[in-house]
């Protein structure tokens, strides 16, 4: 996983195509805050999501 540092994230530094390649964790005062990740990898986690809640019914 790529990690950058809030300043870093906000120029840009090729965030938006490292995290479509991979998460992207965004630091704050050497913390981590934010994990960005692609459109493709977020829908298949609300999918997990979606069928882990049809389990449970």
């Amino acid at each position: 996983m790529k990690t950058l540092s809030a300043k870093d994230a906000n120029y840009g530094f090729g965030m938006i195509d490292t995290a479509c390649a991979e998460p992207v964790t965004v630091e704050k005062h050497g913390r981590p805050v934010v994990v960005v990740i692609s459109v493709e990898e977020y829908a298949r986690l609300l999918a997990i999501k979606a069928g882990m809640a049809g389990e449970k019914s």
